[in-house]
C-alpha cells in the first residue's frame, strides 16, 4: 500500500528529494542549507493542497491505510485497557473492539470498528465491517457501561455493515437496530468520535451520543460515494462527484449539525503524527464528559433525544402569492 496519495505527489518528490540529501549532509556539510530550504518549501506546498481538499480527496485521506486506527487511539489515550470478546450468543466478531479501561483517572467503556493495517490483519478484522455478532458484542458493552456508571466512548471507522448472507440470515438489520435502540436508551454519557470512514448504518449503530466528534479529514454518509454514484447514474467512477453532493466531510457535517465538534488533525493527516492527534482527542473527549458530567442522566437522555429529533429538519415554501 502507498503511503502518499495521488494529490500529494509534487510534495513526494520534494520529500525524496530532502531524504536524498540528508544521506549526503554526512560528507557534504553544505547541503544543509538546501536542506532547511526545501523543508521549508515542502511544509508551505502541504499547507496549500491540505487548505484546498475536495470532498473525494478527504474520503482517500479518511480511507489511508496507515490513518490511526481504534486500537491505536486505545493504546495511546487509555490505560488499564481490558478487551472484552463475543456477543454470548453466536461468537467473536473482530470488525468490532471493546473493553474497558481508564481515559486519565476516568473509567470508561471503549468500543470501535477495526479495520486492521495490513491484508492479514484487514482480512481477519473483515476490513472493519462487522457481523450482527460485532453489533451484538458492542450492546453487551454499552449495558455495561450503564450498569457499572462509566462513561461510554465509541471510534467510528467502517465502510459499512457485512452484507453477506451468513450476515443477513443472523439478522444484520435487527443488529443494527437495536444498537440504535440500545444507545439511545441507556443512562450513560455517550461520545462518539468518528476517527476514519461513517459509512450508513454500520457506522450509525456505534453513533447515537450525547456528543458527536469528527476528525476534520474524516467522513461520515448514507452511502459511500461509489455507491451512491452506481445508484445514481449507474457510473461508480462518478464517486469524486457523488462525495461532493453527499456533504459528507466535517465542515459539511458541522453546519448541517450532525455532529458537535471538528477536532483537527496534524498537517497531512492523522498518519502523520498519532502521538500529537491522540493528544488533541484527549483534550476534545474529556472536555465534552466533563461538560456531561455536570447533567442528571435524566437530562443527559433528554437532551440525547432531543438532539436527534432536531436533525433533517427542513421546510417547504407553499405557493407564490399573485401579486
Amino acid at each position: 500500500m502507498k503511503d502518499h496519495l495521488d494529490f500529494e505527489k509534487p510534495l513526494l518528490e520534494l520529500e525524496e528529494k530532502i531524504n536524498r540529501l540528508k544521506d549526503i549532509s554526512k560528507h557534504q556539510p553544505k547541503t544543509l542549507d538546501e536542506i532547511k530550504r526545501l523543508q521549508k518549501k515542502a511544509y508551505q506546498l502541504q499547507e496549500e493542497i491540505y487548505s484546498k481538499l475536495t470532498a473525494w480527496q478527504k474520503t482517500q485521506i479518511a480511507r489511508h491505510p496507515n490513518r490511526p486506527t481504534t486500537l491505536d487511539y486505545i493504546q495511546l489515550l487509555i490505560t488499564d485497557f481490558i478487551e472484552l470478546h463475543g456477543d454470548r450468543c453466536f461468537g467473536e466478531d473482530a470488525a468490532i473492539v471493546g473493553g474497558i479501561g481508564k481515559l486519565g483517572d476516568r473509567p470508561v467503556v471503549i468500543i470501535g470498528h477495526q479495520k486492521g493495517k495490513n491484508v492479514r490483519e484487514r482480512v481477519k478484522r473483515n476490513f472493519g465491517m462487522p457481523h450482527p455478532e460485532g453489533y451484538r458484542k458492542a450492546q453487551r458493552l454499552m449495558r455495561l457501561a450503564e450498569k457499572f456508571g462509566r462513561p461510554l466512548i465509541t471510534f467510528v471507522d467502517t465502510p459499512g455493515a457485512y452484507p453477506g448472507m451468513g450476515a443477513e440470515e443472523r439478522g444484520q438489520s435487527e443488529a443494527i437496530a437495536k444498537s440504535l435502540l440500545v444507545m439511545g436508551q441507556i443512562s450513560a454519557p455517550i461520545v462518539v468520535v468518528i476517527i476514519g470512514e461513517g459509512g450508513s448504518g454500520g457506522a450509525l449503530a456505534l453513533a447515537v451520543g450525547d456528543r458527536i466528534l469528527i476528525l476534520e479529514h474524516s467522513i461520515y454518509s448514507v452511502i459511500s460515494p461509489e455507491g451512491c454514484a452506481a445508484i445514481l447514474w449507474n457510473n461508480s467512477e462518478k464517486a469524486s462527484e457523488a462525495a461532493e453532493t453527499l456533504k459528507m466531510t466535517a465542515k459539511d457535517l458541522l453546519q448541517l449539525g450532525i455532529i458537535d465538534e471538528v477536532i483537527s488533525e496534524p498537517l497531512g493527516g492523522a498518519h502523520r503524527d498519532y502521538q500529537k492527534m491522540a493528544e488533541t482527542m484527549r483534550r476534545a473527549i474529556s472536555h465534552h464528559l466533563n461538560k456531561l458530567e455536570g447533567l442528571t442522566l435524566d437530562e443527559i437522555l433528554h437532551q440525547r433525544y432531543e438532539k436527534f429529533r432536531r436533525m433533517g429538519v427542513f421546510g417547504e415554501e407553499g405557493p407564490s402569492t399573485p401579486a
